[in-house]
């Protein structure tokens, strides 16, 4: 089977979150499985292009965009476990400081950015000697992927087979664009109406791939029952209830030979299951590095997220006086909305013994809190799926976690009574929830430490791996390819 996905970002070579880290996972995951799997994204200019062994592909396409000939050009780099990674070069559109915008406001042409992206990706599939399968996108700025294969480029002889997936990460990002960039899309305006891709005066990129792809899914199976609703749809919830069985939740996995601590090089000492000396090293590491004092009595909380009200992050800046009275030490790394640095800052000033802020995107420093920290807390409103608390529950570091999405679906809580659990949930989005589930993982980090250490195992001893992943991917794959036969075929049950 032959897949290409199509993503604006994927680790190591840019990222702004977990997006990027699922497209690094999970393709070489599916590669294992036997796919051809190629990923085509934005060539930025942070990509270091020598460090990373890109190099140019002789393979060039213009395309018509706004009346305008824009032409595409394509670097690759296959990577040791047999994926292809694409890049798009056009230096107008992504030679660029920042992926998708400043510190303070996103690109104003970010439609036209993204609908070159996804028109190129059709382009570039109908240059090839053999035709992909399936077309996965990931996220709104690839959503436009399924629209094309339905409609502009519908007639393509070599697209007739091909199905279409559609990812939705995070529901909060959805591609509003006003009414006018409806011609830019280069589709008729007969395609602009509310069952399809206008949303209230708007042109809807995410609802657009919603509904013109084969199969859609999320990130976890309790973020698909979620986004359901009116609390949580964002206005799509009715379009997503349409899409019924073609609407499943795929739990992210981990790359555990990147995010594993008995191989890690980021941290100060490597431990496992078998062996947690190293974990003690790395807390006194992360104590140093952050200027706290060296104490091993002293739960140490660990904070990396983006910083904005989805993360919880008010909610956090809320409960820290409550949480440095009790004698407890954070550390919180992360970027995000301006308001947010500037009252962690001020409560790093006020609570100097306690805490620790570093407001920057460092990959080293986060496997270092991860490693180094008790307890990772992640206080989300709503959070599709989530990795730091599966990375977390890797290192030995128990999530503190609000119960919701993929949250939810993986932390299970603690029970002294039985011993079993992995970490500590609540339900309430409120500080004072918050702040009486991190004391109670505090009391027993400090009262029984031999409970804290089964605890700690129990976490180690997760399989959060991305081969199961993959296996359901792959499955989601057969389905669409299937129902794509049905569509074109009435024998097998199509639409006559």
């Amino acid at each position: 089977m032959r897949v290409l996905m199509i993503s604006p970002e994927v680790t190591p070579f840019a990222q702004t979150g977990g997006l990027g880290e699922v497209l690094s996972g999970l393709p070489a995951e599916l590669v294992a499985l036997g796919l051809q799997v190629d990923v085509l994204m934005p060539r930025y200019r942070g990509i270091n292009l020598e460090l990373h062994r890109i190099k140019p592909l002789d393979l060039k396409v213009e395309i018509d965009l706004n009346a305008n000939k824009v032409v595409a050009r394509f670097w690759e780099f296959l990577d040791e476990r047999g994926v292809r990674y694409l890049f798009l070069e056009n230096e107008r559109y992504f030679d660029r400081e920042g992926l998708y915008g400043t510190r303070y406001k996103d690109y104003e042409d970010n439609a036209e950015r993204f609908v070159f992206l996804t028109r190129a990706a059709i382009e570039m599939a109908l240059a090839r000697p053999t035709p992909y399968e399936i077309f996965h996108a990931h996220e709104w700025q690839a959503a436009l992927t399924p629209v094309y294969l339905r409609t502009l480029f519908a007639g393509e002889p070599l697209l007739r087979d091909s199905a279409s997936v559609m990812t939705i990460h995070n529901l909060g990002y959805q591609g509003i664009f006003g009414h006018q960039d409806m011609p830019l899309v280069g589709l008729g305006w007969e395609f602009f109406n509310y069952r399809q891709m206008e949303f209230h005066g708007q042109l809807n990129f995410l609802k657009s791939g919603i509904v013109f792809a084969d199969k859609v899914n999320t990130v976890s199976p309790s973020y698909r029952e979620e986004i359901l609703s009116e609390e949580f749809g964002f206005g799509l919830e009715g379009v997503l209830q349409e899409k019924g069985a073609h609407l499943s939740g795929i739990l992210n996995g981990v790359d555990y030979n990147v995010w594993n601590p008995a191989t890690d090089p980021h941290i100060a000492a490597n431990y496992d299951p078998d062996d947690l000396s190293g974990k003690a090293i790395c807390k006194a590491n992360l104590q140093r590095i952050a200027d706290l004092p060296v104490r091993p009595d002293v739960p140490v909380i660990g904070v990396v997220s983006r910083l904005s009200p989805q993360k919880g992050i008010d909610m956090l800046q809320d409960a820290i006086p409550s949480l440095v009275g009790q004698g407890l030490q954070l550390v919180v790394l992360g970027t995000g909305e301006p308001q947010h640095h500037d009252a962690l800052l001020e409560l790093g000033r006020t609570y100097l013994d306690n805490t620790a802020i570093f407001l920057s995107y460092d990959q080293d420093l986060a496997h270092k809190i991860f490693a180094g920290s008790d307890m990772i807390l992640v206080p989300s409103r709503y959070e599709p799926c989530g990795l730091n608390q599966l990375y977390a529950l890797k290192y030995g570091t128990a999530p503190v976690v609000r119960a919701t999405g993929g949250l939810n679906d993986t932390v299970e809580e603690f029970d002294g009574d039985w011993d079993r659990g992995t970490g500590f949930k609540f339900v309430q989005a409120n500080p004072k929830a918050l702040e009486q589930t991190v004391f109670k993982a505090a009391r027993l980090y400090r009262e029984d430490l031999q409970a804290w250490k089964r605890l700690m195992i129990r976490c180690m001893n997760q399989d959060f791996s991305w081969k199961r992943s993959a296996l359901a991917y792959k499955e989601l794959y057969e389905k669409a390819l299937q129902e794509r036969q049905r569509v074109l075929n009435p024998r097998f049950g199509g639409p006559e």
